[in-house]
Formats: C-alpha cells, structure tokens, sequence
C-alpha cells in the first residue's frame, strides 16, 4: 500500500470530542481519545518537539507501515492514517480505552479474571508478534490496558520495525518480561498462585539457558495447571480398575454355582411342574 494514498485530511465536523490522554503518554507520542463520525477511536501522533522532524515523521509511517495489516484480538489495531485538525498527521486506532495494568497493579485492583486473561491472550498475543517478526518495545505493565467496555486485555505501543526474524536474545527477554508481568499482578493480590509464582521465577531466571526454550514450551507449562484435573481424574480411574480386576481374580471373587447344584435346581422344577399337570 502507498502511505501518501492513506492519508486524508478530515473537515472539522469530522472529528469531534478530542481529549488527550496524559496516562497514555508514550516517548515520542501524544495520544488522544476522540469520535470520527460518532465513533470513539484513539490517535497517536507525534509530540510537539518532533512534529517537524523529518526523522520522526518517517517513524510514524513506517509504524503505520508495519502495524496496519496486524490483526489479533488482543493487539491494539490500526485503522487510518490521517491529517486530524488540531492535533497533525495521527495514527487512528479502535477505541482501547480503560486501565493500565500497571494502575492495576498499584491499585491492588487486579482480579482472577485478568490472571486469566495474562495466561492465555497476552502469551498468544506474543506469540503472534514473534511469529510475524515485529520488532517491538519490552513487554510491560504500562503497555497492556484492559479496556472499558468489555475488560479485553489490549496490548499497545507494540512495535516499530519488521525484520526477516527475530534474534533469539529478543524472544528470550519477551519470556522474561512476561515473568516480570505475570509476577508483579499476582504479588499485588492475596491469592497467591503458587504454580504461577513457580512459572514466572523461571520466566525470570537470570541465566536465560534456563528459562522456557520459547514461547510454545511456556504455554504448555501454563496450561499444565488446568491439565492436571484431566490427569489426576484419569489415575483415579486406572486405580479403580486396576483394583476391580485384582478382586475378580482373588479367591474372595463370587464364585459361579456348581454344576451338581445347577442340576438338582432343575430337577426340581420339573418334578414341580410335573406335579401341576397331574393335578390339573
């Protein structure tokens, strides 16, 4: 795609309710919230300082450039590059509005749902970005928010640069701050975790040999806590079983009836049934 094909300039009554976000405040850019049409989306644009750069203006399209054709659920997503009046050239993005995980954090606000949440969609959103190869920023409480409306957890501020792979120093520090992370939200809560605690001191191993080999290896480890159920139920069953076959082929299994006795109980029956018909 051309980036120059991209970019609109939008009249006034296109954009309304823009309001900046300082809490959203990232190095080089401003971000704001604001309706296009009625619609609420976020815009990222440079800060005043860099505006006029040549340097920074070629950053942000080229991170419009490797961003917009990302596509997971719980990645921030880019919709449009544009002109907005009153703010300048803006990366547009879904509306993504609600807490940082670290306010959460220092809030003491963080619930089991959100440890859900931190096992399975923030680690598949990882995956993703290392499977497309995006170079991004350390993975942080200050760049996953867990939004307003519905409580999706969103990563933001993910990458700047694609390459044709990523080096293995890289997707070893993504292990390790996804152990500082998962690590920091569960000290800030009562409920301990400690097979998650267990996770996430080796996440942060100092020697990375000895940290999960990737990200496939940890997500299993993650997901051993809800296997362990399935395994302990199927140990139980193999017990049982193994116990009811012991039984039958002991001496205190039920014996059938004798053969001798099988007889005589047939014998009777008939000499009964006979007696019947003579009486008849």
């Amino acid at each position: 795609m051309n980036i120059e094909q991209t970019i609109t300039h939008a009249s006034p009554e296109k954009w309304t309710e823009i309001e900046l976000l300082p809490e959203w405040d990232e190095e080089f850019y401003d971000v704001y919230t604001a309706k296009k049409f009625g619609k609420w989306h976020m815009l990222k644009t440079l800060k005043a300082q860099y505006k006029d750069d040549p340097e920074y203006q070629s950053m942000i399209r080229k991170e419009f450039d490797v961003r917009y054709n990302l596509t997971h659920p719980n990645i921030v997503i880019i919709t449009d590059f544009e002109d907005v009046p009153g703010v300048g050239l803006s990366i547009i993005t879904d509306d993504v509005y609600g807490h940082s995980l670290r306010k959460l954090i220092d809030d003491h606000s963080v619930t089991p749902a959100m440890i859900e949440q931190l096992r399975h969609d923030l680690l598949s959103a990882i995956d993703y970005i290392q499977t497309h190869h995006i170079v991004h920023r350390p993975i942080s409480p200050e760049r996953i928010y867990f939004t307003e409306i519905g409580g999706k957890l969103k990563l933001i501020d993910v990458g700047f640069d694609q390459r044709g792979n990523l080096e293995p120093a890289e997707t070893s520090e993504d292990i390790y701050n996804y152990g500082v992370v998962l690590k920091e939200a569960i000290d800030s809560m009562e409920d301990k975790y400690p097979l998650l605690q267990k996770i996430a001191e080796r996440c942060t191993h100092p020697n990375p040999r000895m940290r999960y080999r990737d990200v496939s290896d940890l997500h299993l480890a993650l997901e051993r806590r809800s296997s362990n159920r399935l395994y302990l139920l199927c140990i139980i069953f193999l017990a049982i079983m193994s116990l009811v076959l012991a039984w039958l082929n002991s001496p205190y299994r039920p014996q059938p009836p004798e053969k001798e006795s099988i007889e005589n109980v047939s014998s009777h029956d008939n000499d009964l049934s006979m007696t019947e018909f003579k009486k008849q």
